[in-house]
């Protein structure tokens, strides 16, 4: 049953429960804390992309009595950082080396400036060994630097008959498109401080999106029980993904350094170090073999999808994951087969970034929609509305869309709002007679599951808290995080809306696992959606533990809830209610087959890019970029709004701006005078519009959005560029230099097979 029950704070613009301090400087980041007696750290990376360390010689000229040095035999535990794949990535590299930039030997010094002249001076040896670099390389298998084939991960998704579809087609339609690495670049570097003592344990102090997952790390690289290790949350400037999984290597170290030391410590990377070491988004290969009727109806998707992982795991099987299940877009089609690899690389491990996964495969299919327009010879708006899911339909793993959905009514309001046919129809009479600039109009439709995939919720078993002290006053616990994203006053307003109290009344507790529960990572979308109704749910039971003492009637107002709190805390003392996470009882999903209910909800999107291209300079702009979205309930409109212009304008990076050039598996931009990224002047006038369908999963109907924006932007965008150029790119970032060579060439990039009356797969 839908939410939709009436709101006075949900859906209202509540101010940022963290903005004062931001605006005025208050708040204090990693790198404004210092602790007394703390040193600096440092990491000695490698140099090379694969070998045996031979020997590691610490070099004249520098009196190393002065410094703290640890190398893996220093590690008391286990040295790997637990995360999906048990033994996976090394905390220092000991016998051999699997990527540059892998951390070998860490350095701690009192004096920050010292320490880099020390970690140039430390020589490592090695016997080198053969290295892959890209998807093909790992592929041929010639060289195997993971298990037995290179395969880190793999999927296969099956609904229907693929096989028999194909001789039913009037068009096969094949295309293989490419996405590039991308840097999360958030605008706060990677830090941490660690403290030691034999009494406490480790406390880590850090930049980081999942404290949780920092804390199981350090259990098992130091062999501590849980109460001897604490991880807290500083402030943190920024993540996208990039804070998911690496503080947690980034933390051992400062932890190991502060072990050996006796005092604290603290590391923070520079921007060069946080762009050459750190993940970013995975690349990727997709090829589609699509088979249609004569009406562009999709009769089978034969699919696979490639990513780049890099030299460990780390979160490419989820990544994996979520690329897979994205990949069939949100449409129907009853013969569908996916087949999914993440292949290992001697290049840094790549992992979370907004979207993780969906961006790449959503930036395939919809590409591949706009070429079996082509070939049907219909429009691109009309072989997504004769295609689109609609409520009682199948996705590609057999799940059944229970909810409402409306995407050909989001279609015609982002074709209204953009103006888009009269402007295309225009653009193509100008295009015409016009030899310099070119404009063109690009759509792209997608979906984005909200939550952990399948059985993932219910393996987190979520735990969150809520505490009320005398006064009325009332804190959540929650290990979700706040960088940035409002996650802080979201759950702010969940807590008011339900107890009839004021955003002022309601406080955030700083993630530490010393005082919040394991509310799981934040990431995925999850937080809105999963944690804000737990949050709900703890806030209905605080008020049903007055009740139950009959301090509270059923129907209270604010003063009374006080009065209620004030009397509770002085007959029976803290006032505190929990909830857990408990599944849907219909929602199944076989984690064997990959086959069931993805996701409790999706959000749904239409987005329409208006771009000109310079045909003298080779450039793309976006020049006008409209979003149509449907995530549930609102829960703050101006936050909604920048979600969606945040992603859109990392989207119009991701397409045009954001090339990671890779050498020798390092990668050799890794500043920002080189690593270009767009700025204020080159992100496009956006509008933003919502749909709203409450969702039954969520606080008040809200569904998860963080990740849905980045999803769409970039195959809009050179969808828009194929409208105005007539000609069809297939991967990004698409720089001017691309643009150029491509008009120097076919009309047809050598990829894409267009079949007009096939009888079966060729």
């Amino acid at each position: 049953m839908r939410d939709a029950t009436p709101t006075r704070i949900v859906g209202t613009p509540a101010l940022r429960k963290e903005g004062f301090g931001k605006v005025t400087g208050g708040a204090r980041y990693i790198d404004d804390i210092v602790l007394l007696g703390m040193w600096h750290g440092a990491t000695v990376r490698s140099s090379i992309a694969r070998g045996a360390i031979k020997d590691i010689r610490f070099g004249a000229g520098i009196n190393w009595d002065e410094f703290v040095i640890v190398t893996a035999k220093d590690i008391p535990g286990a040295n790997c950082i637990p995360l999906i794949v048990d033994n996976d990535q090394p905390v220092l590299a000991d016998a051999r080396v699997n990527h540059p930039e892998e951390p070998v030997v860490l350095l701690a010094h009192p004096d920050k400036a010292r320490l880099h002249e020390a970690v140039e001076a430390v020589e490592i040896d090695y016997d080198p060994l053969p290295a892959v670099f890209t998807i093909e390389e790992s592929e041929r298998q010639q060289t195997i630097v993971w298990g037995e084939d290179n395969v880190i991960k793999r999927f296969l998704v099956e609904k229907g008959d693929v096989d028999s579809a194909w001789q039913h087609a009037a068009h096969i339609v094949s295309g293989e498109y490419r996405t590039g690495a991308q840097e999360q670049l958030y605008i706060e570097n990677n830090g941490v401080i660690a403290e030691w003592s034999d009494a406490d344990g480790l406390i880590i102090r850090g930049s980081m999106q999942c404290p949780y997952y920092v804390h199981k790390a350090l259990l098992r690289v130091f062999d501590l029980p849980a109460e001897k290790v604490r991880v807290i949350q500083a402030e943190t400037g920024g993540a996208f993904g990039g804070k998911e999984d690496y503080p947690s290597l980034i933390a051992a170290h400062a932890g190991l350094l502060a072990l050996k030391a006796g005092r604290p410590v603290k590391i923070i990377y520079d921007r060069e170090e946080d762009l050459a070491a750190t993940t970013k988004r995975h690349p990727s290969r997709t090829r589609y073999r699509t088979a249609v009727d004569k009406d562009g109806h999709l009769l089978a998707m034969d699919i696979q999808v490639d990513l780049d992982g890099g030299a460990y795991a780390t979160v490419s099987p989820t990544v994996l994951s979520r690329a897979t299940i994205h990949s069939a877009g949100p449409y129907l089609c009853e013969n569908i087969r996916v087949r999914s690899h993440a292949w290992a690389t001697n290049v840094p491990p790549h992992g979370a970034f907004r979207g993780f996964g969906s961006p790449q495969t959503i930036f395939g299919i919809e590409r591949h929609m706009d070429q079996i327009a082509k070939a049907v010879g219909i429009s691109p708006e009309e072989v997504r509305r004769r295609n689109f899911l609609a409520q009682g339909n199948a996705t590609a793993t057999g799940q059944l869309i229970r909810d409402p959905i409306d995407l050909r009514g989001m279609m015609d309001r982002a074709l209204k709002v953009s103006d888009y046919h009269a402007k295309r129809a225009r653009f193509a009479r100008e295009n015409a007679t016009s030899s310099a600039i070119k404009h063109g109009m690009g759509i792209a439709s997608f979906m984005h599951g909200a939550g952990f995939t399948g059985s993932g919720e219910r393996y987190l078993n979520s735990l969150v808290g809520l505490e009320a002290d005398a006064s009325g006053h009332l804190t959540v616990l929650v290990s979700s995080t706040e960088f940035g994203q409002g996650t802080n006053t979201m759950l702010s307003q969940v807590v008011a809306e339900a107890l009839g109290l004021s955003c002022e009344d309601v406080s955030i507790a700083q993630p530490d696992t010393n005082r919040v529960p394991n509310s799981g990572p934040t990431v995925a979308s999850r937080t809105t959606m999963i944690v804000g109704r737990l949050v709900h749910d703890a806030a209905l039971a605080l008020a049903g533990i007055l009740r139950e003492k009959n301090l509270l009637s059923e129907e209270f107002s604010a003063d009374e809830f006080r009065a209620a709190c004030a009397a509770y805390t002085a007959q029976f003392g803290a006032l505190r209610s929990e909830a857990r996470y408990q599944p849907p009882k219909d929602i199944f999903w076989d984690d064997a087959k990959y086959q069931g209910d993805a996701y409790p909800a999706f959000a749904w999107a239409v987005y329409v890019a208006e771009v000109a291209v310079d045909t003298r300079t080779y450039a793309a702009e976006v020049v006008n970029f409209y979003t149509v979205q449907e995530v549930g309930r609102v829960m703050n409109p101006v936050l909604a709004a920048g979600q969606i212009e945040g992603g859109v304008a990392q989207g119009v990076g991701y397409a045009l701006y954001e090339k990671v050039v890779w050498k020798d598996g390092r990668m050799s931009n890794n500043q920002m005078t080189n690593y270009i990224i767009p700025t204020a002047a080159d992100v496009p006038n956006i509008e933003v519009y919502f749909e709203e369908m409450p969702c039954e999963h969520g606080p008040y109907g809200a569904k998860g959005l963080g990740e849905l924006p980045h999803d769409g932007p970039a195959p809009a965008i050179l969808n828009a560029i194929q409208d105005a150029a007539g000609i069809s790119f297939t991967s990004i970032p698409l720089l001017p230099e691309d643009i150029f060579l491509r008009m120097a060439e076919a009309p047809e990039p050598e990829c894409l097979e267009i079949v007009g009356s096939a009888k079966g797969p060729q």
